[in-house]
């Protein structure tokens, strides 16, 4: 088989990149967001882009901050996009770096529709969502034969900073593993009606704070449970969620925990009386 070498896209100047960082870990860097970072004029970056990713940037590359951060001061979404606009009508390669996936609640099609409608050209880079690499990192796959086969991502508030107006009811009887996003300020309301729509108060939760970082902290509970215990545990976003019986999971794949802290795994966290095996 013939092997041909990555050749990454040109990054010409005045174009505007919009580019996934993953959920920390520099590691989880696709190619092109390590290319885009190694030839940006200008990287435009997210409160959740980790120290460790800005360090790639080139040296002589301009940093500027445009985070939005729930209860924080934050930029106006209209100002981050115009300021796309401006720098790319300078001539400069901008990379517009968002943790995570910038199509997964990372507010990447606005920006990218701002850019189409000032006739700028651009380029997506999908990223690492936190929703699925961060929860591998804490040992928690969000599909597992034996638990499900359909999973929900969902975000914990809408984009005036409330409870997101979804069904939680219909969510409650739906697929078995829900994934939520910024959901900590009302983790409390969350659940409530999770339980209210049939979801039993035992289900089990985790919930994965600065996910696939060095303080990466995990906390194993129920839904009926979730919020107190969060609070007592002093988790603090950013989080995410998973609600449904892959958190139990984490007793068996905890990979980083075993790696790390000499974590004993469980090869039947289930207790399906086996341990299953690809076949």
């Amino acid at each position: 088989m013939e092997r041909v070498p990555y050749t990454p896209p040109v990054f010409e100047a005045g174009h505007v990149w919009l580019c996934g960082a993953g959920p920390g870990d520099p590691g989880l860097l696709t190619l092109h967001a390590l290319h885009a970072l190694q030839s940006a004029d200008v990287v435009v970056y997210d409160a959740l882009v980790s120290d460790g990713v800005l360090g790639l940037a080139r040296a002589d590359a301009t940093l500027e901050f445009a985070g939005k951060r729930g209860g924080k001061p934050s930029p106006k979404q209209a100002d981050i996009s115009l300021r796309l606009v401006q720098l790319a009508r300078d001539g400069r390669r901008v990379l517009r770096l968002k943790g995570g996936d910038p199509f997964v609640f990372g507010r990447g099609g606005e920006e990218a529709l701002a850019l189409v409608a000032a006739g700028v050209p651009f380029r997506i880079v999908p990223g690492v969502t936190a929703g699925i690499g961060g929860l591998a990192y804490a040992g928690i796959p969000v599909t597992h034969r034996d638990t499900n086969h359909a999973v929900t991502f969902v975000t914990g508030h809408d984009a005036t900073g409330e409870v997101t107006g979804v069904d939680w009811a219909a969510l409650a009887k739906g697929p078995s593993v829900l994934v939520i996003y910024m959901a900590m300020k009302h983790l409390e309301t969350i659940a409530g009606r999770l339980v209210d729509g049939g979801r039993a108060g035992d289900t089990p939760v985790a919930i994965v704070s600065n996910a696939a970082l060095p303080d990466q902290k995990v906390l194993e509970t129920t839904l009926a449970s979730a919020a107190a215990d969060a609070a007592a545990a002093g988790m603090a976003p950013p989080c995410v969620v998973v609600v449904g019986p892959v958190a139990r999971l984490r007793a068996g794949l905890d990979w980083l925990g075993a790696l790390t802290e000499g974590r004993v795994l469980d090869p039947d966290p289930l207790r399906l009386g086996r341990a299953r095996h690809a076949g």
